[in-house]
């Protein structure tokens, strides 16, 4: 055995933890200034800090640094603001948030959900969206008013009167009909399996089961997917997935081929199974919020008896 090598296995391991931190000069420097006996370390390639608490002081120094640069973008989008509002009845700008109230819509829904820490409060049935989002909120604002006019009771009245006795009125109701039915078209021999997420060209569904009724190819390609003609397709029952049945699905690494689509289902990706884990986490909060008030009203009835 070397000189080295002996050094190295009689050398005691040290407590503590490593950590790698932003190639700025500024952060090491203020990491430096709250961990004074931190080194560098060539064999970890990180700045080991000793001690036995080593990490969890790393950790609160990380979280403290965090919620300065939040704190730090709160107030520069705060600026932001106030130098070029966003005037709209859907948005009022709180003391910590953007607060956004809107009909029910999901282009709206869509939008939001893809401005960075914007957050759906229950409890007071708005969006919230922090201020050092600001520039995502204003580049999708457009997008967001737009969608909400729209979804006014007033204006989503006028546009059936607008269509009364036409053939798309009756177009829409057969759509609205069919999709109530929660039937989707297989292949009669290459059906999909039962009882997990699926991806289909109506979203993440899982299928219940059939009972071999033949889909007829005009209804086929007319609600759901171009029909190719030599494929015999079947109704098959599906339901939406539960959370936990969407959150421990693997997701496939690559989008559906051709022939996947053509068949009408594939195994999903990521991006299908993230909105459809939002929509199953908003079932189950207002599942769970309706069973609050159901109890809270039944608590209130036998105060009163």
């Amino acid at each position: 055995m070397d000189k080295e090598a002996k050094t190295t296995a009689t050398r005691p391991w040290r407590v503590g933890a490593a950590t790698d931190l932003p190639h700025d000069r500024i952060t090491v420097e203020r990491f430096r200034e709250a961990f004074p006996r931190a080194r560098w370390s060539d064999s970890l390639n990180a700045w080991f800090v000793p001690g036995r608490t080593a990490e969890r002081r790393i950790s609160r120094w990380f979280a403290e640094v965090e919620a300065e640069a939040d704190a730090f973008a709160d107030e520069k989008g705060r600026d932001a603001f106030a130098f070029d509002p966003i005037e709209s009845r859907y948005l009022e700008a709180a003391t910590a948030t953007f607060q956004i109230r809107t009909p029910y819509s999901r282009s709206v829904i869509k939008e939001i959900r893809e401005i960075p820490y914007a957050r759906w409060d229950v409890d007071r049935r708005l969006w919230t969206v922090p201020y050092r989002s600001f520039e995502d909120l204003r580049s999708r604002w457009p997008a967001i008013e737009a969608a909400s006019e729209r979804s006014e009771p007033e204006a989503r009245r006028a546009r059936r009167e607008a269509i009364k006795g036409t053939e798309e009125e009756g177009l829409s109701k057969v759509r609205t009909r069919e999709r109530r039915r929660k039937r989707y078209p297989v292949p009669a021999h290459d059906g999909p399996p039962f009882a997990r997420a699926i991806g289909t060209h109506v979203g993440v569904v899982c299928f219940i089961g059939t009972d071999g009724e033949l889909a007829d190819r005009p209804t086929v390609s007319a609600f759901y997917f171009p029909a190719t003609e030599s494929v015999e397709y079947v109704w098959a029952s599906w339901r939406a997935g539960t959370l936990e049945e969407l959150v421990t699905t693997w997701p496939a690494r690559t989008p559906p081929n051709k022939s996947e689509l053509d068949r009408g289902w594939w195994m999903p990706t990521l991006e299908e199974l993230r909105p459809a884990r939002r929509d199953a986490r908003s079932r189950r909060l207002a599942k769970e919020r309706k069973s609050k008030d159901r109890s809270s009203n039944e608590r209130t009835a036998n105060r009163r008896l």
